[in-house]
């Protein structure tokens, strides 16, 4: 394995197989955002929604998405993958991480699966107080920790 991946690969082990992130979404200029349960499976990020949603309107009309949580900021493509039961890995995961969401929504005939393919990722880290930035271009596998001086 490269050291790009590598370090792809570190940094969705910090993140985990399930976080609450913001996801930001748009279509003709006009951009919304929402908290959602979101579930990462081998570096793709899975979140369900109701396709009477606007959310879900939106990203038919332009899979351009931003997740953001904490110092983090991931942009990709989101692509609709069916139901949520089609997929027993995504569920698994789910009912582990959000039980709550998952028994009140994951069975609904109107809930679509959506999976996020990162394209960039920045990072925020700090180190003794200074703050670096990490970048991870998956397009180009560039990965950047640059410190931040603010000029």
């Amino acid at each position: 394995m490269n050291g790009f991946y590598q370090k792809v690969n570190e940094f969705f082990s910090d993140l985990g197989k399930g976080r609450k992130m913001v996801l930001s979404t748009s279509e003709n200029d006009k951009v919304s955002s929402r908290m959602m349960s979101v579930v990462q499976i081998g570096g793709e990020l899975y979140f369900q929604t109701d396709r009477t949603m606007k959310k879900y309107d939106q990203m038919m009309k332009n899979n351009n998405v931003a997740l953001c949580i904490d110092n983090i900021q991931i942009e990709g493509k989101c692509t609709e993958a069916g139901h949520p039961l089609d997929n027993a890995v995504f569920c698994d995961i789910y009912k582990e991480c959000f039980k709550g969401s998952y028994d009140a929504y994951s069975m609904l005939s109107n809930e679509r699966l959506f999976i996020v393919k990162p394209l960039y990722i920045e990072r925020w880290i700090y180190a003794d107080g200074v703050p670096y930035i990490e970048t991870f271009n998956i397009s180009t596998q560039q990965y950047r920790l640059d410190r931040y001086l603010g000029v």
